[in-house]
């Protein structure tokens, strides 16, 4: 199983068929990303790299970064995506627990790299820019690349999609070259994506849904990008005439929303909206089909197991769910007391399919721990199914926060206001959004006698951690509250934080 080989059996008959077309007009096509990615690959391999060896990248989106990614999934090497955003503690820990044999990064991040690469051992290091410069496209443009695909062996890494630990802790999700194409195979189908497809691409390629769930339903089809290097209200108006197919988070769809120029005839030659990565609220679900007259599809999915469910592509689509389980995917839902959950009744999210990753780098203890004894992934997410089939995301068993559509671990920001002199303790939750979905907000107590102000903390995180996790609020408290057991009650505290 290869992945870029499934692809590649999708691709059309003339190669000359647009895959992508950039802002500028810049197009690329299919012949194009055949020869890219082949040059990329032959890079790589003088580099000494083999099949199963990690190749890390911390970059702005670009078309090169895709020939990268199809370089590693052609020639077996292990692509490991980080979003730009993280810090020095943050990309000091993945270089060193990803052990990569070549990182890529921006030209104005190769000092920090280069002593981060040189703590963590990394052999090589490229420069590669969100304008496609860098010694990463110049030294693939003098290579000779060839056709060659790697046959790779049953259960082959194709990245590692790191996850924010509830520990602090991040975690490497091993995703495999079979559980792409399953997944991918799975959505074109339910989503019915054909090679007349254009799909505008304003996703980050550090995150499934945009290097997974956009990038491969586009490739397993034959259809073609209107690529975006980032999301701009008014470059995706003035590209939706010209698509059938628009992918975003809620935040996304809030944004355009705010826009007079969104309106029914803008985007009548739209056939599919979707959204992800974190609840769409039903306010902004029910405005913009009145605005529009466009029904948004709503799915659920995961880095661990792509995407889980799907509302239908022909149908009813409910707010406030997530629709059925895709092809190939079982769901279950297990009651706190044992056993099933009934239907209307809340339980914790277990799946199992071909889409379900091969479990935590270097972390088998966590594996195991996440997975039953009969081979189900529990997802940590509780959700309900209604009387006809249709999942809810009802709440997280372990606090996560999806901010913008990215995902923010509660501890990982304790951890880090903890250790700002002056602050005693720490609680963050996540509270309502009308743009992002929720706002991470911090409670502390400051140290007696300390001088601690909101501002200090927020300065605090800001040089530590991703701006995304960055509390947008922080609170001074006496005390946090507390149950019997001493354990923070955050359900209290966010009523708290939220008066």
């Amino acid at each position: 199983m290869n992945a870029y080989a499934a692809f590649a059996q999708c691709f059309p008959a003339d190669r000359e068929q647009i895959f992508l077309e950039d802002e500028t007009g810049r197009r690329h096509t299919y012949a194009d990303l055949e020869r890219e990615s082949a040059a990329y690959s032959a890079l790589l391999a003088d580099c000494g790299l083999q099949p199963g060896d990690r190749v890390l990248a911390q970059v702005e989106k670009s078309p090169q970064v895709l020939w990268l990614y199809l370089a590693c999934l052609r020639s077996g090497y292990c692509f490991v995506p980080l979003n730009p955003a993280y810090q020095r503690g943050e990309l000091g820990y993945f270089l060193q627990d990803a052990a990569p044999r070549v990182a890529v990064c921006a030209t104005d991040s190769l000092v920090l790299f280069q002593e981060l690469g040189a703590a963590a051992g990394t052999p090589r290091l490229f420069t590669l820019d969100a304008d496609g410069r860098g010694t990463l496209p110049s030294g693939a443009a003098r290579c000779a690349g060839d056709a060659t695909v790697a046959p790779l062996p049953a259960g082959t890494l194709a990245t590692l999609i790191y996850t924010s630990g509830t520990t602090g802790r991040s975690k490497g999700a091993m995703v495999t070259h079979e559980n792409l194409v399953a997944n991918g195979r799975a959505l074109a189908q339910t989503w019915g994506f054909s090679a007349a497809d254009r799909l505008v691409h304003c996703l980050p390629v550090f995150h499934v849904h945009g290097l997974f769930v956009a990038l491969h339903t586009v490739l397993l089809s034959g259809a073609g990008l209107l690529f975006q290097r980032r999301f701009d209200p008014a470059a995706v108006l003035a590209a939706l005439p010209h698509a059938t197919v628009f992918m975003g988070v809620p935040t996304y769809y809030t944004r355009l929303l705010e826009s007079p120029l969104l309106d029914r005839t803008r985007c009548a030659s739209i056939r599919l909206f979707v959204s992800g990565s974190a609840p769409l609220r039903p306010e902004t679900f029910t405005a913009f089909a009145e605005r529009t007259g466009q029904v948004i599809l709503e799915r659920y999915g995961m880095s661990e197991a792509g995407m889980i469910a799907s509302n239908p592509l022909q149908g009813e689509r409910r707010a406030g769910t997530v629709g059925r389980p895709l092809p190939g995917v079982d769901v279950r839902l297990a009651a706190e007391a044992g056993g099933q959950a009934a239907p209307g009744q809340p339980g914790v999210i277990e799946v199992r399919g071909a889409n379900v990753f091969a479990g935590y780098w270097r972390m088998p203890e966590k594996t195991r721990e996440e997975f039953t004894t009969d081979g189900w992934f529990r997802t940590g997410d509780v959700g309900q199914f209604d009387e006809a089939g249709y999942l809810s995301i009802v709440g997280r068993a372990r606090d996560l926060i999806i901010s913008g559509g990215l995902n923010v671990y509660p501890k990982e920001v304790e951890l880090t206001i903890d250790q700002l002199p002056g602050v005693l303790e720490s609680a963050v939750v996540g509270l309502p959004h009308a743009d992002l979905g929720e706002a991470v907000t911090a409670a502390v107590v400051p140290r007696p006698g300390s001088a601690l102000r909101p501002e200090d903390v927020i300065a605090h995180v800001k040089g530590q951690l991703a701006g995304f996790k960055v509390p947008k609020r922080v609170h001074l408290l006496d005390a946090l509250p507390r149950n019997a057991m001493g354990k923070v009650e955050k359900n209290r505290l966010r009523e708290l934080l939220s008066q």
